[in-house]
């Protein structure tokens, strides 16, 4: 326990919340920005333009990646809601997630236009 926290109450409202200033991002925008921050997950997103949907196979052939790397980058970037999937069989086929990333961004502008 920080010392920021020690000695309030459970369920109590930090100092920053408090005083009426915003605490950050939520999770699931933090882990959007995660998802963008590496080049491999970047190159992979641009695979998905115009609507395509790729099985994992598929992303790890045409980026030049294994399949167990191409299935990580995948769920990275499936957790940060940048991606969607569905299971075809023994197939999972990928796609961009557009109502996901424009949720995250809609925040992330938010939380600019707060903090700056």
């Amino acid at each position: 326990m920080s010392d920021a926290t020690a000695g309030q109450p459970t369920g109590a409202p930090s100092p920053a919340r408090a005083a009426g200033v915003p605490e950050g991002l939520a999770p699931q925008t933090q882990e959007f920005l995660k998802a963008l921050g590496s080049p491999t997950r970047q190159r992979i997103m641009m695979l998905f333009s115009q609507g395509a949907e790729l099985s994992v196979g598929e992303v790890a052939e045409r980026t030049g990646i294994s399949q167990a790397t191409a299935s990580q980058q995948l769920t990275l970037l499936r957790r940060g809601r940048v991606v969607t999937s569905r299971r075809d069989g023994k197939t999972v086929y990928y796609r961009a997630d557009r109502n996901g990333a424009l949720a995250a961004l809609a925040e992330l502008q938010s939380y600019l236009a707060t903090c700056c």
